[in-house]
């Protein structure tokens, strides 16, 4: 009966978050819009006021933002592709579109998952796309939901609704157990290595895992939401410190050096690498940067904005 009564009150909670998606988006039809493309250096970012996908200029994110077409709970570019996560409004239990854009920002393909938006990334070369929901109906998940993450490899038109059937390695032996969970996926400039956190029996574990082989490795405890430097040497992470409590860092893969960022306000977000020095971050409804190496201090680079996407100076 418990378990039956947390699972009604998650489906609630979820129901609620997407009829507040929908009113966000009531009445901002009226913005005035304009055709947004993927050129080098824009910082975009989800427009708190009216749920459309804005750009400015990255160098200058004080600018006047210009109010795409689009409108996206959560979105990520890298080269000319991007990713487009929007909940269906109105749908119970709730479902999301998942389109993978072209350079101009038309729909190169769509996907309708269970789930409510909670993060989203492209791969550095452009070729894959990811993203984690959550959902509801586990029999496993206490409170009543869980995450469901997934990859659309664009080159070979391939979906993969979920990665919970990795094979993955806990201290040297095969993993098994009927609740794990993966979130947030990031992956390496070469397209094939990446990282996932894996939520399982109340821990989290850094996975490394090989796309090709399709097969992974814990490599640290307590890690969530890991980006991966644009050099792919660091992880930038968010780390348990509380119930409910989470503080940013930066893991070096190769000394296994954590080093914990300026920014000593719980972050409950998927760090975002601006440049190998800076990280950015969504909190309190404003887009803020912090040095990567644990100096200086938070900077609120841009307000009402989430989710934020940058293009680099130059498209390879």
């Amino acid at each position: 009966m418990r378990k039956a009564l947390l699972a009604v009150a998650a489906a609630v909670v979820l129901a609620i978050a997407a009829v507040t998606y929908t009113l966000q988006a009531r009445g901002s039809d009226e913005v005035t819009t304009e055709r947004l493309t993927l050129v080098p250096g824009q910082l975009f970012v989800r427009d708190q006021a009216s749920g459309h996908i804005a750009a400015v200029p990255l160098n200058d994110p004080g600018a006047p933002r210009r109010l795409g077409e689009l409108k996206c709970d959560r979105f990520a570019v890298a080269q000319q592709t991007a990713v487009c996560l929007s909940v269906q409004p109105g749908t119970l239990p709730p479902v999301t579109d998942m389109l993978v854009l072209n350079a101009d920002l038309t729909v190169r393909h769509r996907e309708s998952l269970p789930g409510t938006p909670s993060r989203a990334r492209v791969s550095p070369d452009g070729r894959l796309v990811n993203w984690t929901l959550f959902v509801t109906g586990d029999s496993y998940a206490a409170t009543g939901f869980s995450t469901r993450s997934g990859v659309y490899d664009i080159a070979h038109e391939q979906l993969f609704k979920s990665i919970e059937e990795l094979p993955v390695f806990v201290s040297g032996q095969r993993y098994f157990a009927s609740d794990v969970n993966y979130w947030g996926i990031t992956f390496a400039p070469d397209g094939n290595r990446f990282y996932a956190t894996l939520g399982s029996k109340g821990r989290t574990y850094l996975v490394e895992a090989d796309y090709g082989r399709y097969r992974g490795k814990a490599v640290r405890e307590n890690v969530e939401c890991p980006s991966l430097s644009p050099d792919g040497t660091r992880v930038a992470f968010k780390k348990k410190v509380a119930e409910g409590e989470w503080r940013l860092s930066v893991l070096d893969l190769a000394s296994s050096r954590e080093t914990e960022l300026a920014e000593t306000r719980s972050v409950d977000d998927q760090a975002l690498w601006q440049d190998g020095s800076t990280i950015l971050y969504g909190l309190g409804g404003d887009i803020w940067s912090v040095p990567s190496d644990g100096t200086g201090s938070p900077k609120r680079l841009l307000t009402g904005g989430s989710s934020p996407a940058v293009t680099l100076q130059t498209i390879s």
